[in-house]
Parts: C-alpha cells; sequence; structure tokens
C-alpha cells in the first residue's frame, strides 16, 4: 500500500464527512439526539459522518474491515485475526458539537499489526486538520494556508508544565498528577485535538487518567508518534495497540514529548 497517496484519499474522504457534519452543525433544528447504552450522546451528524466514512473506506480498500464507533462491532473471535484495520471515529467530541464550541473532529486512522500506521484528525468548524503516515512526516493545516511540518517540542527548563485538560471530563487522577508536576497551566481542549497539541509542540503533556475507547486515540496517535511523540499506557510506559484484545476500552495514558519514568505505575 502507498501511504501517501491513501492518506490524500483518506483525507478527500473525511473532508466530505466534515461536509455533512456542517451541514447539521449549522441548523440547530436537526440537533436530535439520542443516549447510547453508555449514556454518551448520538446526533444525525454522528450517524451522516459515520455512513459515509464506511461507504468509501469499502471502496478504497475493500479487503481491510472497519473498526467504527457507529457501526455494529465484529466479534472478537473474528476482531483477533485481523492484521490490518480502520479505525473510525465519526464525530470525537459530540458534547463539544452539542455545546457549539467548534472543538470536535472526525478521526479516521489505518492499523497493521496493532499499530496506528496513518492517521487524519479533522477539525470542520476550524477547519483545521492534523495528518501523518509512517515514515511520511505529521503535518498540520488550518484553512487554505501553508501546511507546516509537526514536531513536538522538550518542555524548556524553568518553564511552567503546559498540561492539556479536557473541557468535559476531569477526575481526581488527573489532578493528582498535575499535582506533582508542581508548576503548571492548564491548556482546554476538546476531543482528540487535545493529543494534536502535544504533537504541534503547543503543549508539554496530556495525562488521561479516565475512560476512552480506541476510536478517541488512533488517529491522533498515529500524528502525535510521527512527529515525535509518545502515547503511553499509564501503567505499563508501552505503546496503546489496537485491535489487541476483546476490550476496545484503552488503559489510561498519558502523551509527551518525552516520558519521566516516574509518571508511569502510579496513575
Amino acid at each position: 500500500m502507498d501511504l501517501s497517496k491513501t492518506l490524500t484519499d483518506v483525507r478527500q474522504i473525511v473532508a466530505e464527512a466534515g461536509a455533512k457534519i456542517l451541514e447539521i452543525y449549522s441548523d440547530p433544528k436537526r440537533f436530535d439526539t439520542e443516549h447510547k447504552a453508555d449514556d454518551s450522546p448520538l446526533t444525525a451528524a454522528d450517524l451522516a459522518a459515520n455512513k459515509l466514512i464506511v461507504s468509501r473506506l469499502q471502496e478504497l480498500t475493500p479487503g481491510i474491515p472497519i473498526l467504527s464507533e457507529e457501526s455494529a462491532q465484529a466479534p472478537w473471535h473474528e476482531r483477533k485475526h485481523w492484521d490490518r484495520c480502520w479505525v473510525v471515529d465519526p464525530l470525537d467530541g459530540t458534547k463539544e458539537f452539542l455545546k457549539r464550541n467548534d472543538e470536535f473532529t472526525v478521526n479516521v486512522a489505518l492499523v497493521r499489526d496493532h499499530q496506528p500506521i496513518l492517521g487524519v484528525v479533522y477539525a470542520p468548524a476550524l477547519q483545521e486538520w492534523y495528518y501523518a503516515a509512517r515514515h511520511e512526516g505529521a503535518w498540520h493545516q488550518t484553512g487554505k494556508r501553508v501546511v507546516e511540518r509537526l514536531e513536538v517540542g522538550e518542555k524548556p527548563a524553568g518553564q511552567p508544565w503546559r498540561v492539556v485538560g479536557s473541557r468535559s471530563h476531569s477526575t481526581p487522577e488527573v489532578d493528582a498528577f498535575v499535582k506533582r508536576l508542581g508548576d503548571a497551566e492548564l491548556v482546554a481542549m476538546g476531543s482528540s485535538l487535545k493529543l494534536c497539541l502535544v504533537a504541534a509542540g503547543k503543549a508539554d503533556v496530556y495525562p488521561r487518567l479516565g475512560p476512552t475507547s480506541e476510536w478517541d486515540t488512533c488517529a491522533a496517535q498515529a500524528v502525535v508518534e510521527e512527529a515525535g511523540g509518545q502515547v503511553l499506557n499509564a501503567e505499563t510506559g508501552e505503546p496503546l495497540h489496537y485491535n489487541a484484545r476483546e476490550s476496545i476500552l484503552n488503559p489510561h495514558f498519558i502523551v509527551c514529548a518525552k516520558a519521566d519514568p516516574a509518571w508511569f505505575g502510579a496513575a
């Protein structure tokens, strides 16, 4: 597979999904909301984007299965034999979508041998792109402006830690982690854009010590890793893996440019 060409094709699919989402976002009368079994919200925008992405990915790569938040999940006895798969969150940050703060994203990633090798994160309301492919670099683009290559940045000595936090989620574990860092300032952001801030060198660390699913992180992890950063299990310090076990829930994790061994095993 030519990852560079595939990345271009996936960006086109994601752009079309983003346009579908914005059609609904611009019309509050279409903000009908259901709730899934875990009480998380589900909107017409989630469903419209999912239908388009799944259909187009099946056309693009008919032999690669798809793991999407808004589609029925294949049973583990089938998934465990997948050596490749797409991991899709058609609308990450539905709560941000409903709050109308623009910080929601479309996320599509390609996984090979349980590792993300291509990822696209698109915030359609902000017209902001983060994308990457293995050995092709990580990139950021806003609107039609010049594309810039992403590289994580090490925290300057003597400066406070820039810690990414969620606008919609907070836990005592995160508060304790930030307290251990000492001098720190919060950088608030919604959806998978939190991981992308670390990839762009605009934040030093993102501790997510609460529940997430694989489609919440996979695409952004591809961007972070290709930018030189890490997305690590908060207990073991190992990179997050995908479609590697029956549960699609992630362990608690820490996103950073450079890890401190003292962070792990205590979260």
